[in-house]
């Protein structure tokens, strides 16, 4: 399980999950989180910025679904600009889910990405189905007992990446100071 947890790469910011990038790595598919992965959870539709970043994903090639624990009625709100195959109440890290965007997509999973920024649902769930996990941190993270409890448990997965790959600036939001 901990193999599961400790994501393939990580980055500041989903707009630096480039079609380049995701060509180099041999991805042509990617499943992403809404919430605090695109937008934080009070933003009910997509930016100039997020509208852009999908368009050039698909003009790359970049095939697109989101995939959210969210409710349909936010799913569907977020969507209603990008009109991409959208999958509320998704259950993840349960694969079923995913699993079925990948073939409405018509993708394997070599060649497919799951994006969010929990480790514990996102990178969990596209990893133990043999997916390329990225994770970014939170855009603006709620401050309950229940998730303050799931970015501790993260850490030290996320210091075993700092360690293996390297310290980043943003890691800074999970704690982790450079050596």
């Amino acid at each position: 399980m901990k193999d599961h947890l400790t994501p393939d790469y990580m980055f500041g910011s989903y707009r630096e999950v480039t079609p380049a990038f995701l060509a180099s790595i041999g991805v042509r598919a990617l499943l992403i989180d809404i919430d605090n992965t695109l937008a934080p959870y009070e933003q009910a539709e997509p930016d100039e910025q997020i509208v852009k970043w999908f368009k050039d994903l698909r003009a790359h090639g970049i095939s697109a679904s989101l995939v959210s624990n969210n409710h349909s009625p936010r799913v569907e709100q977020f969507n209603r600009k990008l009109g991409l195959p959208a999958y509320p109440d998704s259950h993840k890290p349960r694969r079923a889910t995913l699993e079925l965007a990948m073939k409405h997509m018509g993708v394997t999973h070599g060649e497919t990405a799951m994006l969010g920024d929990q480790l514990l649902t996102d990178a969990y769930a596209g990893k133990h189905i043999g997916l390329v996990a990225i994770i970014v941190p939170p855009i603006k993270d709620k401050t309950n007992l229940f998730f303050r409890f799931k970015r501790l448990c993260e850490r030290p997965f996320i210091r075993k990446y700092a360690r293996t790959y390297g310290y980043q600036p943003w890691m800074v939001f999970w704690k982790i100071r450079k050596k």
